[in-house]
């Protein structure tokens, strides 16, 4: 697996989650690596992103300032803290690697490398 997804679990509205991707692969400076989620039923969608030397971070609108996207250099992983969750957040969590470094993208067709993900279910 070259994407690990891992973190994920069930929590109740308001709580918290650190989801974690450790990859096997290189990530080179300029690379994207990005956060997105599937609900059953619904697409991809984006959820966050940093690039990996410049540190810039994007988010979904969505997330409202709940959520922190991190990366470790040492060791190759990208977090995502999640505060302040909601059921509506309730999805299969999956990182990827972008495939353009030259420009961020929030399509899921950018990226690759998607690893199983990780389940968040969040409780009302």
């Amino acid at each position: 697996v070259q994407l690990q997804a891992s973190g994920g679990g069930l929590v109740q509205a308001g709580g918290s989650l650190t989801l974690s991707c450790a990859a096997s692969i290189t990530i080179y400076s300029n690379d994207y690596m990005g956060w997105f989620r599937q609900a059953p039923g619904k697409e991809r969608e984006f959820v966050s992103a940093i690039r990996w030397r410049s540190n810039r971070k994007y988010y979904a609108d969505f997330v409202e300032g709940r959520f922190t996207i991190s990366r470790d250099n040492a060791k190759n992983t990208v977090y995502l803290q999640m505060n302040s969750l909601k059921p509506e957040d309730t999805a299969v969590y999956f990182c990827g690697k972008g495939k353009i470094q030259e420009f961020f993208s929030d399509s899921a067709e950018d990226y690759d490398y998607w690893g199983q993900g990780t389940l968040v279910t969040v409780s009302s």
